[in-house]
């Protein structure tokens, strides 16, 4: 049996130690986690302007949560690694298919790299995929990590009030 009986939200993952290290209180997840594919995105969405990055794209491996952190020089790296095993299924199971989406359009950009002729053509090719799907793959998980499931839906009500809270800020 477990010897800890963790739960997001009380004891050493309380909202102020977790809020403090810089992971969201309420869901235990770190935004620190995306910062893996922004590297790899940034070096895509160059490649057209700076070919030679291609090296460092092709370099690029995927990483779960616990592996990115496990490695990180994120600060409170244990506490991460703890809380991800008390966040909710559903929202680590969101997370987890919207990173494995990632990882596999990262995946099929590489084979493209390492398996075609480099061209300009196949750059801006890459470069467009890096934009129009990886980047709001990103988004996506950005929002899971900080509580919104990708299926939920809100009333007609909540939607009416955050259309009229858009148009005044």
């Amino acid at each position: 049996m477990d010897m800890y009986c963790d739960k997001i939200g009380v004891g050493e993952l309380s909202p102020e130690l977790l809020t403090h290290a810089n992971i969201n209180p309420s869901t235990g997840l770190a935004t620190d986690y995306l910062n893996h594919f922004n590297e790899v995105v940034m070096l895509l969405e160059m490649l057209p302007d700076i070919p030679d990055c291609a090296e460092d794209v092709l370099a690029w491996e995927p990483a779960d949560y616990i592996t990115h952190f496990s490695a990180s020089k994120f600060s409170a790296k244990e506490l991460a690694i703890r809380a991800y095993g008390a966040v909710d299924l559903p929202l680590r199971t969101a997370l987890e298919k919207c990173i494995g989406e990632v990882d596999q359009e990262v995946i099929s950009l590489q084979k493209m790299l390492g398996s075609a002729e480099v061209t300009g053509e196949l750059l801006q090719i890459v470069q467009d995929k890096a934009v129009t799907v990886i980047r709001p793959l990103l988004s996506q998980a950005g929002s899971i990590i900080h509580g919104h499931l990708p299926d939920e839906t809100i009333s007609t009500e909540e939607s009416t009030q955050a259309d009229v809270d858009a148009l005044f800020s």
